[in-house]
């Protein structure tokens, strides 16, 4: 597989290139410093994968990769990240991303990229069942509900499911006819049940499930 890999951080992009690079399945045609040169060298190589940090000074990731997919919908775009609940993760899962891998977590990236060959999301290294974003062909709190969420009412199960797609407190509002005083204290229950800590969380076990 062709890929680049574009990361602020030029220590990590070197290190990223030796270490895929060394791979026989792996040739990283192209590195960058930022969301233009991501653009740029996607246009440029046409690589398999598009191995992208998600905050970058300037042009960040999730901008490069909006306009990539625009251009080309069937691009696998992976992000990189420090944190597993980075705030970008879930708008980047909406707009088409293949999912994200932890950088410091480099043993995992080379079997997650083959995974993502294979037509899989990634979060964290490990592989997820395709999921759709548009919500087409189910309504929210009609599928079926992962084990983590359990303890969850039904009305939060709801809001649980739409923060999983994306919506922000004012669009969960509307979709599910409920005040925003209301979707909040439905999020602050979910993360007090479930023990976690921001609404990322939320939708990284909902997927996860």
């Amino acid at each position: 597989m062709r890929l680049i890999v574009v990361d602020d951080d030029r220590l990590v992009v070197d290190s990223l290139k030796i270490i895929l690079g060394a791979q026989p399945q792996i040739e990283v045609v192209g590195t960058g410093a930022n969301g233009n040169d991501a653009v740029a060298l996607y246009a440029q190589h046409a690589p398999d994968i598009a191995l992208l940090d998600i905050q970058m000074p300037g042009r960040d990731g999730l901008s490069a990769a909006r306009e990539i997919l625009e251009r080309n919908p069937a691009a696998r775009v992976v992000f990189l990240t420090t944190f597993s609940d980075d705030e970008y993760i879930v708008s980047a899962l909406k707009l088409g991303a293949r999912g994200y891998l932890i950088k410091t977590d480099v043993a995992a990236i080379p079997p997650a990229l083959t995974q993502v060959m294979d037509g899989k999301r990634v979060l964290e290294g490990k592989a997820i069942e395709d999921i759709n974003f548009d919500g087409a062909g189910a309504e929210a709190g009609t599928t079926r509900r992962p084990a983590a969420f359990v303890s969850l009412t039904d009305r939060e199960f709801e809001v649980a499911e739409l923060i999983a797609r994306g919506l922000d407190n004012k669009e969960i509002a509307a979709t599910a006819y409920m005040g925003e005083g209301t979707v909040r204290n439905h999020i602050s229950s979910i993360l007090a049940k479930m023990g976690l800590r921001n609404r990322t969380q939320i939708a990284i076990a909902y997927l996860r499930g």
